[in-house]
């Protein structure tokens, strides 16, 4: 970014026209925190932009303008990672606890770089945690309009109806906090336990367990097993695997790249199938009917059986064109045979003997 401007720049006009974006999203997608806590720090005062400092997170950047965190450059940007991890239980998800509580962060592996959570678990709750390195990605995958399903598997002491969990898929109102359709099924009682299984869309703070104490349940434990397409598998407690880039772009609706903009590739040939093989439309021809009793050399034809399927041309002498009759053929001449030839010449043909004798 060039540091000799002294106000953010205004859109380049013409075809290759560049539009700001928000400072805190740019922070945000520079790996640096979430477009919250970016907000949060334009607000401290340690943001700047052009050497000045930024006081409102209202501002919008190009990418020639220079923006510095505490004193330093953003760093430059990477291309979007993803992460899942096995959270355990009793670590918080947060980069700074007031409580100084153990942090999920604090038992990333060595290798992996500056990574934010797409969502949080609340510090019992275990399972599968997404992580991400792009800001812009975290906050597009958290939204509830994303409509990823949120599946938990939940241990709960006390007892529950079918009829109750049938009524969650209309939502419901808890404190005067509205929560949406809720899909909750009954997977097996254990003593004075119950095993459930929750999905939803929402992700609210301490959804899963004010919906349980609205049913007169104690949640004891809460697991999440998926987050949208994202499985928690067999990936062990603690443990970290990263996400490929080819299933990024398919499980993430348009991909970052379409987030950002690019158009979706198309075909270099229009002509070509959905299979890559050059497309072409069947010719249907359609067979006028001939006149009874009429002979002489036909046209090779294309021709339809009662039950719609193509069957080869009549030659002259009554045979398909690989020298075969055809089924419907096939009968009629065997009744013919034993006739005299001019029996089966036509009218025509009894004539022309007529004039001959």
């Amino acid at each position: 970014m060039n540091d000799k401007q002294s106000t953010p720049s205004p859109a380049a006009s013409g075809d290759d026209e560049i539009k700001p974006e928000r400072v805190a999203k740019v922070i945000a997608r520079a790996g640096l925190c979430s477009r919250r806590d970016a907000e949060r720090w334009i607000e401290m005062g340690r943001v700047n932009v052009n050497g000045k400092p930024l006081i409102t997170p209202a501002m919008t950047v190009l990418p020639t303008d220079s923006v510095e965190v505490d004193g330093k450059p953003l760093p430059e940007r990477e291309a979007a990672r993803l992460w899942r991890y096995h959270k355990p239980s009793g670590l918080v998800v947060s980069h700074r606890d007031e409580k100084d509580r153990p942090s999920v962060f604090d038992k990333m592996p060595e290798d992996l770089p500056r990574v934010i959570s797409i969502g949080r678990l609340d510090i019992n709750t275990e399972g599968l945690l997404l992580l991400t390195n792009d800001g812009g990605l975290a906050r597009l995958l958290e939204l509830p309009a994303t409509g990823w399903v949120r599946r938990y598997r939940v241990r709960a002491n006390g007892r529950v109806t079918l009829e109750a969990l049938e009524a969650l898929k209309d939502g419901l109102l808890v404190d005067g906090v509205q929560y949406g359709p809720i899909e909750a099924k009954l997977d097996k009682e254990q003593g004075a336990n119950v095993w459930l299984t929750i999905a939803l869309r929402e992700g609210k703070n301490r959804e899963v367990k004010m919906i349980c104490e609205h049913l007169g349940l104690k949640v004891g434990r809460l697991i999440r097993t998926s987050f949208g397409p994202f499985q928690l598998g067999e990936l062990a407690r603690g443990a970290v695997d990263e996400i490929s880039q080819k299933v990024l772009n398919e499980q993430v609706r348009g991909g970052t790249k379409r987030k950002e903009g690019a158009k979706p590739k198309r075909p270099a040939d229009p002509k070509l199938g959905p299979d890559g093989k050059p497309f072409r439309k069947p010719k249907r021809t359609v067979v006028k009917g001939k006149p009874a009793g009429k002979t002489g050399a036909a046209k090779p034809a294309t021709g339809k059986s009662a039950q719609g399927k193509s069957t080869p041309a009549k030659s002259s002498q009554g045979k398909s064109a690989q020298g075969k009759f055809s089924p419907d053929e096939s009968a009629p001449r065997k009744a013919a045979a034993g006739k005299p030839a001019a029996n089966r010449s036509g009218g025509k043909g009894a004539a022309r003997a007529d004039r001959r004798r």
